[in-house]
């Protein structure tokens, strides 16, 4: 795996500045107007894979939870949306990255990206239309870009937000869900439907593409920086703009905000990015962040992405009582 992150990182430092060229991206057959932009266009890089080279799920098919072949720590994205409850497994989302689906009612976008480990939902409308979503084939740091087919404008899935083409400036309304264990939906929603591939011979469910991610030393493309005396592939918990780490949470279980937000962390999650078999992957536990008995939008992620989309956002983390204080935006959690 760190082989084949050190040459690709060298692939891509040999090519970027001819892939950051809009010529370039219009010769690929893209019609989005390059001229409207909110960021350096050389900040984006190809993945590797054309657009939509990692197919989103346009047309997704679900089973009871009873007849699904999950079990046990499987992590799988839970929304609710009214009465109607779904979960879309990362067994699943790993290979495809974007499922457009409608759940009571409303038209989502449930995306995730394994390079950052960013799981998050968005409703598609916006300015009253309803917009499809794809992958563009192109990173901005580590972070999938996504395209709509509207105006194939180019969309940061960390912040919902359009950075090229019509919609920049656009923000995407996050909704909230929360990865947990295929066994804790289960057991709270017992009527709710699964996702399941189309075809399930189309791509080698179940297993994991990028084995120990989770220990790589660097960020799989990644050309920003991080903070001192941090570990870039450390999860943290964002909410807001603020993040709490994964491994403080952990430690002391639950965190209660001062608007009375309640972090929460429990046992029993197999992280997707670890073992080659994502059900056999490391316990990284569950997370619930919720307000008032409602869950509030979040994200459990790496701290390389967080730090790189809000560098001044401050990054809580467990301190040694004796030990020398992080430097901000990484604080001491108190």
């Amino acid at each position: 795996m760190r082989l084949v992150l050190v040459l690709a990182i060298l692939v891509v430092s040999l090519s970027g500045t001819a892939s950051a060229n809009p010529k370039h991206w219009q010769s690929e057959g893209w019609k989005t107007d390059f001229s409207k932009t909110e960021i350096n266009l050389a900040d984006i890089m190809s993945g590797g894979p054309p657009r939509d080279g990692i197919p989103p799920i346009d047309d997704p098919q679900f089973v009871a939870v009873s007849a699904s072949p999950l079990h046990g720590r499987e992590p799988v994205i839970a929304l609710k949306v009214g009465d109607d409850v779904r979960a879309y497994p990362l067994s699943v989302l790993i290979w495809h990255e974007i499922v457009n689906d409608t759940v009571g009612g409303l038209p989502v976008a449930v995306t995730y990206c394994p390079l950052c480990d960013a799981a998050i939902v968005f409703d598609r409308t916006v300015d009253g239309k309803v917009l499809r979503f794809g992958t563009t084939g192109k990173l901005r740091n580590s972070d999938l870009v996504m395209w709509d087919d509207a105006t194939e404008s180019w969309w940061q899935q960390f912040l919902g937000r359009g950075i090229v083409g019509a919609y920049t400036g656009q923000l995407l309304a996050m909704l909230p869900s929360r990865v947990e264990s295929f066994e804790r939906f289960k057991e709270k929603y017992p009527n709710a439907k699964v996702l399941v591939p189309t075809d399930e011979n189309r791509r080698a469910y179940g297993s994991n593409p990028y084995v120990d991610y989770d220990e790589a030393g660097w960020p799989f493309l990644f050309r920003g920086e991080v903070p001192e005396g941090v570990f870039p592939l450390d999860r943290v918990v964002k909410v807001g703009e603020a993040a709490w780490s994964l491994q403080l949470l952990r430690t002391v279980k639950t965190i209660t905000l001062d608007d009375g937000t309640v972090l929460n962390w429990s046992y029993g999650q197999a992280s997707a990015l670890s073992s080659h078999t994502i059900a056999e992957g490391a316990d990284i536990g569950n997370v619930t962040v919720i307000r008032d008995g409602k869950d509030v939008v979040h994200d459990v992620t790496f701290l390389f992405a967080f730090h790189a989309f809000l560098p001044k956002a401050p990054i809580y983390v467990e301190c040694d009582a004796g030990g020398s204080k992080p430097k901000p935006p990484v604080m001491c959690f108190e």
